[in-house]
Order: C-alpha cells, then structure tokens, then sequence
C-alpha cells in the first residue's frame, strides 16, 4: 500500500516539474540539443582562404550566420566525413572556429545558389546541415576581402 502512495506522490512529483520548468533551465535543455547555434564575437575566429577576418567584416559575417535559417539536416554516414569536408566543385569555404562549452567547434560554411551547407566539426564528430541565408549567398569573396 505504502508502495502504490510513494509511486503516486513520485509520479504526481515529475509530472509536476515537466511542465512547469522555468525558462532558464529549458533555454538550457535546448541549448544541449540545437544544431545551429548562435555564436557571439567574442570567441570566434573566422578565416577564410588561411585570412583572418577582423572588425566589422568579422562582425558582418557572424550576424549573416546568426540570422540564417535552418533548412534541414544533412545524414553524415561513417566513412564519408571527407566528402562533407572537402566536397567537389565548391568555393573557399567561409572557416568560423569556436569554443561550445569546453569543446573546440570548427565550422566550414559552403556558398551554394540557393543555400547554405554548414559542415560542424567536433571532436572526432561531424554533422552537416543547410541554412537559408541570402546575405550570406549574396555576399561576394571579393567584397571587402572576402
């Protein structure tokens, strides 16, 4: 009997807190899980053809991503990262490097004509997606040194 009232209380208890979570804690959850992240200025370094971005240029490109919009996700099967990270026919990727947490995040922004391929690098992990941006699209390698 004491069982059957513990689980009820236990149960009544988690059912309780799954949907009444304070916004920090499931900004947090959320956080764990998305695949496009923001990234702020402070800790990113972008590169593109071995040039180091900086200033407004570096700032302009980092808000592009951010204001990019997520299309779909891209199945990286094992054994073909190389393809995903050095793909045929493309342009200098745009190379933004990161710190998520305590892991070091290396991302290779692709320019197609009507999208973006974001190739995130992690580890020994690589996931790879599109986005929707056409600042980004538009924006030339020419411009402003990129």
């Amino acid at each position: 009997m004491t069982w059957a009232v513990l689980s009820i209380i236990l149960i009544s208890i988690v059912k309780i807190l799954m949907t009444c979570l304070p916004t920090g804690p499931v900004e947090w959850l959320i956080s764990k899980f998305e695949i496009h992240s923001k990234l702020s200025d402070a800790n990113v370094a972008v590169t593109i053809d071995g040039k180091l971005l900086e200033g407004e240029d570096k700032i302009q490109v980092i808000n592009y991503f951010n204001e990019a919009t997520f299309l779909k996700q891209h199945y990286v099967y094992p054994g073909t990262e190389k393809l995903y990270l050095h793909p045929e026919n493309s342009e200098t990727p745009i190379v933004i490097d990161t710190k998520r947490g305590k892991k070091d995040v290396r991302l290779f922004v692709y320019r197609n004509n009507d999208h973006i391929d974001v190739v995130k690098q992690y580890k020994k992990k690589v996931v790879a997606y599109s986005l929707l941006s056409n600042s980004l699209q538009k924006r030339s390698l020419s411009e402003k040194g990129i």
